[in-house]
């Protein structure tokens, strides 16, 4: 059972073999069984630290560090602000916790009385920077729901990043970052102002929106220190098993264990009553549920659709595109990027198969898969210095609340259809080649689809 996902670890190209033959698991066989991870990497042992306390003898990192960073200690430094804007941005915890305290313009019982609309509480929308559309959209659906006291937490969390993965070159543009949040608080501060003066209805209701970036170092997330990134590593950490085992996780084995670890710590900070993701990372969303409803947490989790490049709409040639939205995509470049919607274009057939009948993945599978054949046929034909490399990894028919593979979609649940490709340095680059960011590494996408309840 549960064996139907697509899984293939071989490369298409004209410089890559014909004999290009991926398979579908057969219903006898674990549907995991072809993912390959990278083997752990044992740490040099690092030089015994200890220190004699009125307790013993302890290791130093054993030892909690007394948190010093009380905001009275600082009365009188100046607020960092993200410039320009009345945005502060926070370095500690106990800087978030006393942001948290301050009465959100809702609080005003005039104001309530006046523009008829409870306090939302705090959202939070986490990131990891290289802020895009799709953190934007995380933000505006924030508002929309009548926040107007917002986080955005900009942490690129080692803990969910492989030993042999992209931390150190993973995009980090704050900077860039600031300008987009001070353009978005702009935009919203704005349409607030304009609809207080008007009869037409506003979801801050002409309250301003309080908005604050929490972007902590390391050693404040992880106060007894950092435990590492290996599989075997020992620290202080959630994991929501089995679908932080599956599909993704059994790709990336830390990588849900770290989201949940930082996610749950994020929750205790910020004290949010709702949290939102973006759907691109459906898999993310259904751990972080789990967590959320198994821990008793008093939270909700909104997802908000994928957004997509703007090639879904129509690029220059109305060419319909659709590639998920990702900091990931500047990793690229030109040649690539052209073959990079291959995943959602094999999705949609495979949407295209459900919405036509079919509730077997047997029947909906193969579908996704053709579009992926096919393309990969098309780059093998093409000369050297104009085709792409790339993997399929796995498509994936699987339950929309556990993530386990199914054989057959229950119409009255729907269905996560869900892969991922691993697109390849570009053979054979060409001189002045704009080959993505840092040269373009292996970039791995995902992406999904849901496929709606029929009944």
């Amino acid at each position: 059972m549960f064996a139907r996902a697509i899984r293939q670890h071989t490369s298409c190209s004209r410089v890559a073999s014909r004999a290009c033959q991926p398979r579908i698991a057969s219903t006898t066989t674990p549907a995991l069984r072809s993912f390959t991870t990278s083997p752990n990497r044992s740490r040099p042992a690092a030089p015994s630290q200890t220190q004699t306390t009125s307790h013993g003898l302890l290791p130093r990192k054993l030892l909690i560090p007394h948190n010093d960073s009380d905001p009275a200690q600082h009365a009188g430094a100046a607020v960092e602000t993200i410039p320009d804007t009345p945005i502060p941005v926070l370095r500690t915890v106990a800087a978030v916790r006393q942001w948290t305290s301050e009465k959100s313009f809702a609080d005003n019982k005039d104001k309530d009385s006046q523009h008829g609309q409870e306090d939302q509480g705090i959202a939070l929308v986490p990131t990891m920077g290289a802020l895009h559309e799709g953190h934007l959209r995380l933000i505006r659906e924030a508002v929309r729901l009548g926040h107007d006291k917002v986080a955005v937490s900009i942490y690129v969390n080692p803990a969910q990043f492989g030993v042999a993965e992209d931390l150190e070159s993973y995009p980090k543009t704050w900077a860039g970052d600031c300008a987009v949040l001070k353009s978005l608080y702009e935009e919203l501060s704005s349409s607030s102002s304009s609809s207080s003066s008007s009869s037409s209805s506003s979801h801050l209701n002409g309250r301003g929106l309080q908005m604050a970036v929490f972007a902590p170092p390391t050693a404040e997330m992880y106060p007894s220190g950092f435990p590492g990134q290996e599989v075997s590593s020992k620290g202080s950490f959630v994991t929501i098993t089995p679908v932080g085992e599956l599909l993704e996780g059994a790709a990336r084995p830390t990588f849900f264990r770290g989201v949940a670890t930082v996610c749950m710590k994020l929750f205790n900070i910020v004290q949010p009553t709702r949290a939102f993701f973006g759907q691109k990372d459906v898999q993310q969303t259904v751990v972080i549920r789990k967590m959320v409803r198994d821990f008793h947490l008093p939270m909700e989790v909104v997802v908000v659709p994928t957004v997509r490049e703007d090639g879904e709409r129509g690029g220059e040639d109305g060419a319909v595109d659709g590639l998920a939205l990702s900091s990931r995509n500047v990793y690229l470049g030109t040649r690539r990027r052209k073959v990079a919607p291959v995943l959602y274009r094999a999705l949609k057939a495979a949407e295209g198969a459900y919405l036509d009948g079919s509730l077997d993945a047997g029947e909906i599978l193969p579908a996704a898969l053709k579009v992926v054949l096919d393309t990969m046929g098309e780059q093998k034909d093409l000369p050297a210095q104009d085709g792409v490399l790339f993997q399929l990894e796995y498509i994936s028919l699987a339950d929309p609340d556990t993530m386990e593979e199914i054989d057959e979609v229950d119409p009255s649940k729907g269905a996560i259809l869900s892969g991922a490709v691993k697109m390849l340095p570009v053979y054979n680059p060409q001189e002045g080649e704009d080959l993505g960011a840092h040269d373009g590494p292996p970039v791995r996408l995902i992406d999904n689809i849901i496929l709606a309840p029929k009944a």
